[in-house]
């Protein structure tokens, strides 16, 4: 059974994140497009950001993952679209409250800094938890820039 589409991509210090989360989607039934990159080869994390994100604004139904060293690379490239809501978790609550409160179509996984388990746990609860609307739609609704 498909349960949806999770973009995901990452830089040369996400790479075997990457390779081990696509596993563990795949397991659980979610198809994954994975924007690369393919090795641990340096390489500019924003070739692989751009892919997800166009992904996700494609398909509002898909959600990525992204994963570099820190994560704040990637999150900030992927916020420069307009529809990208990426947040950057280090633990299974804030990957939840990302999605509950943020209605974040994007987590961001520092590989440099959580364990294995850790990101397993973080994209787990950001996939599992569920927009909570309300006076959180609100603050959603003025996110977008007004230059």
């Amino acid at each position: 059974m498909n349960k949806g589409t999770i973009a995901i991509g990452c830089d040369h210090a996400g790479f075997h994140y990457k390779e081990m989360l696509k596993a563990e989607l795949e397991k659980k039934g979610y198809s994954v497009k994975d924007c690369g990159t393919h090795s641990e080869d340096s390489v500019d994390y924003p070739d692989f950001v751009h892919p997800v994100a166009d992904a996700i604004e494609a398909d509002s139904k898909t959600l990525g993952v992204l994963i570099c060293g820190s994560a704040n690379g990637v999150a900030i490239t992927a916020n420069k679209h307009k529809h990208i809501r990426a947040a950057i978790a280090w633990q299974r609550e804030i990957a939840e409250l990302a999605r509950q409160h943020n209605d974040a179509n994007v987590v961001c996984i520092p590989a440099r800094f959580i364990s294995e388990t850790a990101a397993v746990d973080c994209v787990n609860g950001f996939l599992e938890a569920q927009f909570e609307g309300g006076r959180h739609q609100r603050r959603v609704d003025k996110m977008t820039s007004f230059c």
